[in-house]
């Protein structure tokens, strides 16, 4: 019988997405030896393209900031929400906590490239088209088995400590049946990117767009503008939402399109020169987020929805966390995955939980077209969407789903 080669790492990161991007950079400037498997090959498609301001915080961290401010992707400075004729924006130069106020809407093929190879000028060596086909974290060292899908070589990896950072791959949870169903609904999310030539002069090309259905309150569309005169474009609604809609997916997000006048108008001279895609089923859950060798980050752990585009801030600040927490566990300190990683972790999440529940239940739209809102409140609201959803100082963070019942109940009575 053949034996398998063995390479043995100290870190393992599987994913070279933002998460895996960032944490791998942050271990290797602490001297640390990181190898990074991604099983596709940069640049590649990806959505999530709409960065909170949290975002860069991280990205300064990693010593990526500079780069991607060089990269002449479109600056982003709030949300904008529009239901019927009503328009609200937050500007995340007016949050309540303390930290970035712009950020930026990206293509991730470019986006995600460029954190990858910052990675590699750090030090990192990232081996694309590679991918974890097994996993065995019963002996003293975690072991992964890896194809090489170029000629289909088998080998194996054993290091100390695994970060899956794989977002919907979710490769360890598949492998060591971690995942658990998620709460939420299951939803649809249909999308592509246009040459949008708008000439309406109520679309701000520095904020996301998001707009709600004018009939349906739990269906919405994002538009995100890029730099270069195109926007990405999606719809997402349940999936009895799509019932007696046409099959042809270009067909169906156009026909969402049409129904909802103040984004038609806004894409009326648009170029759809992309397929639509679809993606469903995205939110999920897991078990634990760590286990003895393994820590998992972002999307690999938990994805709520893409309504606030919270998705690659919590994978940036898993990535962060996770990173610093190694470190310290590799210097020689005990350290407490569950109360130090997990936990804090969750409590940001559990906050955008709430917000998204909220949404989708009507009550916190309600909160955002409310015409008479609190300034101090809407700037609280407002560093919530910039991304500070762990900014205990912010009652709507400390508080989440008490202030938000109460904050709604006082915009219906009113």
């Amino acid at each position: 019988m053949k034996s398998v080669e063995v390479e043995k790492r100290q870190i393992l990161v599987i994913g070279a997405g933002p998460s895996g991007a960032i944490a791998s950079a942050l271990l290797r400037r602490n001297g640390h030896d990181v190898l990074v498997l991604e099983r596709q090959r940069f640049p590649r498609f990806s959505i999530g393209e709409s960065l909170l301001s949290h975002c860069l915080d991280f990205l300064e961290e990693a010593g990526m900031l500079e780069a991607v401010q060089a990269a002449g992707f479109q600056t982003k400075h709030g949300a904008a929400f529009a239901w019927g004729e009503r328009y609200n924006d937050f500007d995340f130069r007016d949050g309540f906590t303390p930290g970035k106020s712009s950020t930026y809407q990206v293509q991730r093929a470019d986006f995600d490239k460029l954190l990858a190879d910052q990675a590699e000028l750090q030090g990192v060596e990232i081996r694309y088209e590679e991918e974890i086909v097994a996993a065995d974290f019963s002996g003293a060292c975690p072991r992964l088995s890896v194809r090489r899908l170029a000629d289909g070589h088998d080998y194996q990896v054993e290091c100390t400590f695994v970060l899956d950072a794989s977002g919907y791959g979710r490769v360890l949870p598949r492998l060591l049946d971690l995942d658990i169903p998620s709460s939420f609904p299951v939803r649809r999310a249909l999308f592509t990117h246009v040459e949008d030539r708008s000439a309406d002069s109520g679309f701000d090309r520095e904020k996301i767009l998001i707009t709600t259905h004018p009939a349906m309150q739990d269906v919405w569309f994002w538009t995100i503008p890029f730099s270069n005169g195109r926007c990405s474009v999606g719809v997402v609604a349940a999936a009895s939402r799509y019932a007696d809609r046409p099959d042809d997916l270009d067909a169906c997000l156009k026909q969402f399109v049409a129904e909802t006048p103040s984004l038609n108008r806004i894409l009326a001279n648009a170029v759809w020169d992309t397929p639509v895609r679809a993606l469903g089923g995205y939110s999920a859950n897991v078990k634990r987020l760590h286990g003895p060798g393994f820590a998992l980050l972002g999307n690999a752990a938990e994805f709520l929805d893409p309504v606030f585009s919270s998705g690659v801030t919590i994978a940036m600040r898993s990535a962060s966390m996770a990173a610093g927490l190694l470190h310290r566990q590799l210097s020689g300190e005990a350290v407490d995955w569950e109360e130090d990683f997990a936990v804090p972790l969750k409590r940001g999440i559990d906050t955008f939980r709430v917000y998204v529940e909220g949404w989708y239940d009507g009550s916190f739209q309600d909160v955002i077209h409310f015409p008479h809102a609190s300034v101090e409140i809407r700037r609280m609201i407002c560093s919530i969407l910039a991304g500070y959803a762990w900014d205990e100082k912010n009652p709507y963070v400390a508080e989440p789903k008490r202030r938000l019942r109460v904050l709604a109940e006082l915009c219906a009575s009113n």
